[in-house]
């Protein structure tokens, strides 16, 4: 797309490449996912749920330094338009910290707190809503949808399969090494599956809607745009793109009380750092108060827990609640989809395309055309969180 070019045009251009050249290193999902996972899991179920994990992470390949002064020599005063320069400083501030969170990483509370900086913690109102979703009854866990069946090889073709609704292509990847099932790395387009998951056909349903219906999508849209802000992210986009995502789930009738459940476990889990428990106290809350399978409550406590004290994982529930709610007030949710973008930047981000600076969205999640959801316990619980 041709962006009409004047001073002002030129100078928001310039200090867009420039941050997006600085920010392509920074995917903190690539640093934060220890790479010993299971070999730590062992140790750790050996010891009778004792002695906690010592996680590795990778190396990081940039000069943090060097980064932070790059990004706040940036002359954003010369973005004349106050809305957008406003988005900027903010953007500054929000990669800023996200390179003090990857600094940081293994180094205990300077991690945790960096997190806290970037993506908070659950308040009391959203520790509330978790509980209140724990004391629904789980789905029927024997059912078929939900037995485990396809190794991360097998999976594939689902993902594909999938992805033929969409004009776009990316690569899929394996790995041992990551503590989610499935996640997408936006800076590479690229899907990765954990080998060490079988996957149920629940959770093809989940994940196709959930990572390639929303997070791929974002990704692709994202790319489409003369400011590369959208392709590399808002400020505290997470909270929005999770919330997406979830949504997508919700409206192709993939969302069970079980995976709710599951996201209020990490609340939970991200909720008890605050407490200051250690990793095993996390898990044996988790395992023996609220009954989880130790499997289920490892990797829970290894998501929260990851790096120091990684506090992201409880932005899935309160995003859901925000997305559902912006649906139900009939606004328009391909305006989210425009690449990383956050709910709270929906002014900013049609200024931009008011201005020829960005695009509506060519991708489109087809699980938002119509809500097929049939799951009346599901939509009970969402209209009921506070």
């Amino acid at each position: 797309m041709k962006v009409e070019t004047n001073a002002a045009t030129t100078a928001l251009l310039e200090i867009d490449n420039n941050i997006d050249a600085l920010v392509k290193q920074i995917e903190l999902l690539s640093y934060v996912n220890p790479v010993n996972i299971e070999e730590e899991k062992e140790r750790f179920f050996s010891s009778k749920y004792l002695k906690a994990p010592v996680f590795k992470y990778p190396d990081i390949n940039f000069d943090k330094f060097k980064l932070h002064r790059k990004l706040f020599t940036q002359p954003i005063e010369r973005i004349e338009d106050p809305l957008i320069k406003d988005l900027y400083e903010d953007i500054i501030y929000a990669y800023s910290g996200l390179i003090q969170c990857i600094e940081t990483i293994g180094d205990g509370k300077k991690f945790y707190y960096n997190c806290l900086h970037c993506f908070g913690t659950p308040t009391e109102k959203d520790v509330e809503n978790a509980k209140f979703i724990l004391h629904f009854e789980d789905e029927d866990k024997q059912a078929a949808k939900f037995q485990p069946k396809y190794s991360a090889a097998e999976s594939e073709v689902f993902f594909k399969r999938f992805s033929e609704n969409f004009a776009f292509n990316y690569e899929i990847k394996h790995s041992d090494k990551i503590s989610a099932i499935a996640m997408v790395l936006n800076n590479i387009k690229t899907l990765v599956l954990n080998t060490n998951h079988t996957f149920s056909d629940n959770e093809i349903a989940v994940l196709t809607n959930h990572e390639i219906g929303v997070h791929m999508v974002t990704t692709m849209n994202g790319l489409l745009h003369p400011l590369k802000i959208f392709s590399h992210g808002f400020p505290n986009n997470e909270e929005t793109q999770e919330g997406l995502a979830v949504f997508a789930e919700y409206m192709s009738n993939n969302l069970t009380v079980n995976r709710l459940k599951e996201l209020a476990y990490r609340v939970i889990a991200v909720d008890s750092l605050a407490k200051g428990y250690t990793f095993s106290r996390t898990f044996r809350m988790l395992h023996n108060q609220y009954d989880l399978d130790r499997e289920a409550a490892f990797y829970i406590t290894v998501r929260a827990h990851r790096g120091g004290g990684f506090t992201k994982d409880y932005l899935y529930l309160t995003g859901l609640k925000k997305v559902y709610d912006y649906y139900h007030e009939d606004k328009d949710l391909s305006l989210l989809l425009t690449g990383k973008v956050t709910l709270e930047y929906a002014d900013e981000i049609k200024a931009l395309i008011s201005k020829g600076l960005a695009v509506p969205s060519k991708h489109i999640t087809g699980a938002y055309s119509e809500n097929k959801n049939t799951n009346k316990k599901v939509d009970f619980i969402l209209r009921s969180l506070k």
